[in-house]
């Protein structure tokens, strides 16, 4: 048995005074044990949270006993140590950043492309009439992502709306949509129907339901996560890697983050560049004085910023006055 589970689910449902559900929510997963990331926004959670297996059960079936978020889809991997080392539980405007927030335009709980289980997807995906879309960042489909699949150039997610002109030589075909685990194209989906693409879909689960379902077959390359894995493995059927270090440019599934916090470059770097650069993208990065201990990861807790004593001071002096 598995010693931890890591837990990656999204649900678009509204949640009334989403400020103290995110604090109450907190409490709750701290007192399970787990660690992770999750946001809460009035239009639903996505959380990715890790924890022992018992933990990770108690955690699904409260959710699930919430009528809100009872049709919640969690993808489960079984990991050697928990993919976290804080629990953070958050209140933004967006569960995925996508700068579409009027509800009367683009709402997933209204509107969305057709969901196509794994198997569906594997089914449709080289018919002539389809492109395969991958809706993802950059340097998320520089590591891994479907064969033949459309790829984005996009920094972020929210990005995306501004592609949709370049899109429009697509509009006479079935359109089927992929992300890591969903979320991104519930909305991607959503604007695209929008804007008079008839025949949309996406694939329900994401990259990483597929490759349990499907084992993976024709995604090339690894996944990117947003954990400290920062990478998993999708294909079990024909795997490649196609990734290449930005160093030296040799063939390498390896995904880091640069060790200058000022930087913090999600990039592809082989083990041998990494010592050389000490995990660094650059000669700069490498030679910047805040730069981070290198241990072969690639993964850093979040550094904290310094204090600024000066204003900390003055505040305490107002509230004793």
């Amino acid at each position: 048995m598995a010693k931890y589970n890591t837990l990656l689910y999204y649900c678009y449902s509204t949640i009334e005074n989403g400020e103290q559900f995110a604090a109450d929510h907190l409490k709750f997963c701290r007192s399970l044990g787990l660690t992770g990331r999750i946001i809460v926004a009035d239009e639903g959670l996505n959380g990715t949270v890790s924890g022992t297996p018992e933990a990770c059960e108690t955690y699904m079936n409260t959710l699930h006993a919430d009528a809100r978020f009872a049709d919640i889809d969690f993808k489960v991997d079984e990991v050697d140590e928990p993919s976290f080392v804080k629990m953070h539980c958050r209140y933004k405007s967006e569960i995925v950043h996508s700068g579409l927030r009027d509800p009367n335009i683009i709402n997933p709980q209204k509107q969305t492309g057709k969901h196509l289980d794994p198997k569906e997807f594997l089914e449709m995906k080289d018919r002539e009439d389809v492109v395969v879309l991958d809706v993802r960042s950059n340097y998320e489909h520089s590591l891994g992502k479907f064969k033949n699949a459309v790829t984005l150039d996009i920094e972020n997610f929210r990005d995306f709306p501004a592609m949709i002109n370049e899109l429009s030589k697509y509009k006479d075909k079935k359109i089927l949509t992929y992300c890591t685990g969903g979320i991104k194209c519930e909305k991607a989906s959503a604007l695209l129907l929008h804007e008079g693409f008839k025949d949309v879909y996406q694939l329900h689960g994401g990259i990483i339901k597929y490759g349990k379902e499907a084992g993976g077959q024709d995604f090339e390359g690894k996944c990117y996560v947003f954990d400290n894995r920062l990478s998993v493995d999708v294909n079990s059927v024909n795997p490649v890697v196609i990734s290449t270090c930005r160093n030296c440019g040799k063939v390498t599934p390896k995904m880091i983050n640069c060790a200058n916090p000022e930087c913090n470059e999600h990039f592809t770097q082989c083990d041998e560049c990494g010592t050389a650069m000490d995990g660094c993208c650059s000669a700069e990065c490498k030679e910047h004085p805040r730069k981070r201990v290198y241990d072969g990861t690639g993964y850093y807790v979040k550094v904290p910023q310094p204090v600024n004593t000066a204003k900390k001071a003055s505040k305490q002096s107002a509230t004793a006055e």
